[in-house]
């Protein structure tokens, strides 16, 4: 018996010394930022506990209501299962920096982009391109040019021009200059040039007018040229031109030297003359520009009251990771990648369920689910998956950085599981990525290069539905959803209760 004892001393010694050192050290650096809260992401590899499922919810960071309303629903119901509680960890992912810019002066409400307009050119026309003096003209080979642009500010387009030809006497082409919004196939408005009507001659380019519209903040509309005759137009790279933005109230839009060209182009891009222009709502601009100093200390002091109750929230709840991401739209792909790196590296588990804060879920339905079918094998993806889904290049979802005009199978965001493996893959390759507009989309994209099996299930509903044994149904109000959850606990059905 002694024996045994000298034999097992340095053991146990080793192991408390081993145990002593590994509490003392400093954690390894963080993927997320995660908050002080989340004592697990202070250790990332202590893995204490081993959850068959992971959720992870994607919120906002203003979306106080609808996280409580989860846990005062579904969630405390997961708490309260005699059985379940023990084997899922929820979390909820929120970027940990808010966008330092104000919404009013974004150029956008998905992006953190500031609307950078300075010293706009008020009450009088604009040429939106022009040559120097010493530029030379000349044909090109090219019969069909465009360029597409975006309107930052609204804007009145007064007229359409083609580059002036040096080497003719007058004016002797037939051209045609139309305006189309992005991904429509109707043009605007038309100006038609030729020999008997070839409108009025500013600077080095011929002008007509058109029928004028207010084009709004965020349109976005593409000029072609066309030659109607066998020569080529009097073209310039757009590197050639000056643009005159009026102060930022317009951008060019360039696909950029050696990229593919964008798919709503015609012809080659460049400039084959230009338009005349007006800045609409001077007045509001300018009040808008004179308040930002005001606004944007407003918003500073709002950020940081923010940051207060999100931290207040985290230490109460302990459900919360912080993601090192500014929080907007744009961003929700990236806030994804940084979950599933936290998750990895702090996490024992064999599936991951993603969500949004928007979403009803019936967990419960869930497992069971995963028990009939036997949902839980390596390379596995479940979900509801949306095929040969168009790209959309303008509005909330536009993506430009995607060539094909369609997407790769991917699952609705309102619910689906991926196997660890996934995960650790997703995790491992976060930092080579590319993100697209959106982290369903995303998710998709990535997908492609793995080829994972998916598991296509309706009940994973991709719209605002309601229906019997349903997995997840999306884009619900936090009144919304108590409501179905109301119905679920009194009648076992979310969806209707019949009388008894």
């Amino acid at each position: 018996m002694r024996n045994w004892l000298v034999l097992l001393c340095p053991c146990v010694l080793g192991a408390a010394l081993h145990l002593w050192l590994r509490l003392r050290s400093p954690p390894p650096a963080r993927a997320s930022g995660a908050g002080p809260a989340d004592q697990l992401a202070l250790f990332p590899q202590w893995k204490s506990t081993h959850y068959d499922v992971v959720v992870g919810v994607l919120s906002a960071r203003n979306n106080h209501e609808l996280r409580n309303v989860i846990r005062s629903t579904w969630m405390r119901h997961l708490l309260q299962h005699p059985t379940l509680s023990q084997r899922v960890l929820v979390k909820f992912i929120i970027g940990a920096h808010g966008c330092e810019v104000p919404v009013e002066d974004r150029e956008d409400p998905y992006s953190c982009k500031l609307l950078n307009i300075t010293n706009p050119v008020l009450n009088q026309e604009i040429e939106a391109f022009s040559l120097s003096e010493d530029s030379s003209s000349g044909l090109s080979e090219d019969r069909i040019v465009s360029v597409s642009f975006r309107v930052l500010y609204p804007i009145v387009i007064t007229s359409l021009g083609v580059f002036y030809d040096a080497s003719d006497v007058g004016f002797q082409r037939n051209i045609t200059v139309k305006l189309y919004q992005a991904e429509q196939e109707e043009a605007l408005f038309i100006a038609r040039f030729s020999p008997p009507s070839c409108g009025v001659q500013v600077n080095k380019l011929w002008y007509k007018p058109v029928e004028q519209f207010i084009l709004p903040e965020s349109f976005e509309g593409t000029i072609v040229w066309e030659s109607q005759d066998l020569h080529g137009l009097v073209s310039r790279n757009l590197h050639k031109v000056t643009v005159n933005d009026g102060g930022g109230v317009l951008r060019v839009i360039t696909a950029g030297e050696g990229a593919l060209p964008h798919e709503f182009l015609e012809g080659v891009e460049g400039v084959a003359g230009g338009f005349i222009y007006t800045i609409q709502e001077g007045d509001a601009l300018l009040h808008s520009l004179h308040s930002r100093p005001q606004r944007l200390t407003d918003h500073i002091r709002n950020l940081h009251e923010e940051d207060a109750l999100l931290k207040e929230e985290s230490s109460i709840y302990d459900d919360i990771v912080f993601v090192d991401v500014v929080d907007t739209y744009r961003n929700v792909p990236a806030k994804l990648l940084n979950f599933y790196r936290w998750t990895m590296e702090t996490t024992s588990f064999n599936l991951l369920l993603k969500t949004d804060d928007d979403c009803y879920i019936d967990l419960e339905a869930v497992f069971n689910r995963i028990a009939q079918k036997n949902l839980d094998g390596p390379n596995f993806w479940w979900g509801n998956f949306r095929l040969n889904w168009a790209v959309d290049r303008t509005g909330k979802w536009q993506e430009l950085e995607y060539p094909s005009p369609a997407y790769p199978a991917f699952a609705c965001g309102s619910g689906y599981v991926i196997s660890k493996d996934i995960v650790s893959w997703l995790a491992s390759n976060s930092g080579r990525l590319k993100t697209y507009q959106g982290e369903d989309v995303s998710m998709g994209i990535w997908m492609a290069a793995i080829g994972p099996k998916r598991y296509q299930d309706s009940l994973w509903l991709c719209e605002k539905t309601c229906e019997t044994g349903m997995l997840s149904s999306p884009q619900y109000s936090p009144w919304e959803l108590t409501e179905l959850w109301k119905l679920k606990e009194r009648c076992g059905d979310p969806c209707r209760c019949e009388a008894r």
